[in-house]
């Protein structure tokens, strides 16, 4: 019998401590064409999805996908996430949270490949801002997820590898 990796349970883990804390968990995660995410929200073959309970519907954090509901632009997407290709969880508010190797996703054309595939063929990866759509800003009015730059007020996170 292999041995489940513990990753999904680090995952839920870092959830639950941000869900306690009253944090917002964030979820940065690789894009490849295992993954179902609105690509208009793709940036660098890399997307941030904001997974706080307001800003989700039927949250499931299984042991190789990760799976919701979120609205896009006022439009509901079912969005799938392999645990694999998650990069980062991380509390919006201080930064902390943990990071993950992960191979690198799959290029721009094998993912259009996949789309002909498929018959769709509409989604391409484009760079623009972060899925914040998919929740609500905080209280100052920043619509913007990404953490600052290094020397701005709020902690980052940093990946190491």
């Amino acid at each position: 019998m292999s041995e489940i990796s513990t990753k999904p349970y680090l995952l839920r883990a870092i959830y639950e401590w941000c869900t306690d804390n009253g944090y917002t968990p964030y979820l940065a995660a690789m894009v490849d064409a295992r993954t179902r995410v609105p690509r208009e929200f793709v940036k660098n073959g890399e997307i941030v999805l904001n997974i706080s309970f307001t800003a989700t519907s039927g949250l499931k954090m299984e042991n190789e996908v990760i799976s919701f509901s979120a609205r896009f632009g006022g439009v509901a997407k079912d969005i799938s996430i392999p645990v694999e290709n998650v990069v980062a969880i991380y509390a919006r508010e201080n930064g902390q949270g943990m990071a993950f190797e992960v191979a690198p996703p799959a290029t721009a054309t094998s993912v259009a490949e996949q789309e002909k595939e498929d018959g769709e063929g509409g989604a391409t990866l484009s760079a623009v801002p972060t899925a914040e759509a998919a929740a609500p800003s905080d209280e100052s009015g920043n619509d913007n997820p990404d953490p600052p730059k290094k020397g701005g007020g709020r902690p980052t996170l940093t990946r190491v590898k």
